[in-house]
């Protein structure tokens, strides 16, 4: 395994075209080829790594993912933004007395998918792989990124979070692998086990794995999985 002091990921900020301000680090390939397009990586931290240090989201999760990308030979983009103190990626509890489509509309989460956009317009970025994970908190983000902009990414890998199941016609063609321990009292399995269901009901090939005996932290052995990388960056829009 490629050692994570090694890897870099720069600070910086980007502000949106709605006022939202957004800290995050940023990966490039160690080289970028002339004429050569690479796969991009959004990644969302959990609840306890919020703040304003633009450090504390890079605890999990981003630096593994890149370790096996470069165990795979396989240069990318990462992008890992850094979600303040006082707020969340999504809500963490549905309101099923509102209608899907009149849901509020959270400007943080929206100010981060501008920065895919404006980093893919000016960077040498394949469009047709362009990913989404996050564990926790930042499960909860991925499902509601791709609910909100399902045609913008090639796979999504939700870890121990929760969606609405309500919305799964609107990404049920993407791939999608789930990932949650069922001894979880955190955000109970049942999050995205209702994903799941309702997304092989609505005819999604998405997959569940369950990590029996494994409470909340069911990331690390899921981002230290080569294979789970493997998947991802395998995956393309074209497909």
């Amino acid at each position: 395994m490629v050692n994570a002091a090694a890897i870099e990921l720069e600070p910086k900020t980007f502000e949106a075209s709605n006022g939202t301000e957004v800290l995050y680090r940023f990966a490039v390939p160690a080289k970028i080829e002339e004429e050569k397009k690479y796969p991009l990586v959004l990644f969302l931290h959990g609840s306890g790594q919020r703040g304003s240090d633009n450090k504390a989201q890079l605890k999990h999760g981003a630096k593994a993912i890149l370790q096996n990308a470069e165990k795979l030979g396989q240069p990318m983009f990462v992008i890992a933004p850094q979600c303040p103190a006082d707020k969340t990626w999504a809500p963490y509890r549905i309101d099923f007395k509102i209608p899907a489509d009149e849901k509020p509309k959270n400007p943080l989460l929206n100010a981060v998918l501008a920065l895919i956009e404006e980093t893919a317009s000016k960077q040498p970025v394949d469009r047709d792989r362009i990913y989404i994970t996050g564990l926790s908190m930042g499960g909860f983000g991925t499902w509601d990124a791709i609910e909100s902009q399902p045609k913008t990414f090639a796979a999504a890998i939700p870890i121990c979070g929760a969606g609405d199941p309500r919305t799964v016609d609107r990404f049920k063609n993407l791939p999608i692998r789930i990932f949650h321990g069922d001894d979880d009292k955190v955000v109970p399995l049942t999050g995205s086990q209702r994903m799941f269901d309702a997304l092989k009901e609505a005819g999604s090939e998405a997959k569940l794995t369950i990590y029996p005996g494994v409470g909340h932290d069911s990331w690390t052995q899921t981002y230290e999985d080569v294979e789970v990388v493997r998947w991802l960056l395998a995956q393309t829009k074209s497909d």
